[in-house]
């Protein structure tokens, strides 16, 4: 029953945006699973499921944005849903999001790749980006908050 039901939610996933673990919940028992959250949860858990950073709906873990544009894109929207304040300290940038959206923004912004960025560490709802300099960071600080429309 539970590799069934696993195997039915990864085609849920796979095929239609699902942003939370309610809707995983009723789209399951709409096929005839009736599961309660915290199984949901363990099996997000087990199958290695993530949301992804374009708009929140999971995943499978590894699906990247292969495309420089989309990828860039999928931060765009990111930025202006997750984005609540930034902030500078020299070659450090600060970003604070909503409680669990520093993970989605965080993929978002390495995947995009950008110039300035080195690397990110990412919190519940705080995001740790190491830049390339003082210069750098003020650059990422400005391209970040025009996504957010900051």
């Amino acid at each position: 029953m539970k590799a069934r039901r696993q195997s039915v939610l990864l085609d849920l996933i796979d095929h239609d945006p699902l942003h939370s673990q309610e809707a995983l919940r009723r789209r399951l028992r709409q096929r005839g699973f009736h599961a309660t959250q915290a199984t949901i949860s363990r099996d997000i858990a087990e199958l290695g499921l993530v949301k992804r950073a374009g708009d929140g709906a999971y995943q499978r873990s590894g699906v990247e944005a292969t495309d420089p544009q989309t990828a860039r894109t999928a931060l765009e929207r990111a930025a202006a849903e997750f984005l609540r304040r930034v902030d500078q300290v020299q070659q450090l940038v600060v970003v604070r999001t909503g409680i669990g959206q520093a993970q989605p923004l965080a993929i978002a912004i390495d995947r995009a790749q950008l110039p300035e960025v080195v690397g990110t560490l990412a919190g519940d709802d705080t995001i740790l980006i190491i830049a390339r300099g003082a210069a750098r960071a003020g650059a990422l600080v400005r391209t970040l908050r025009r996504f957010a429309g900051r």
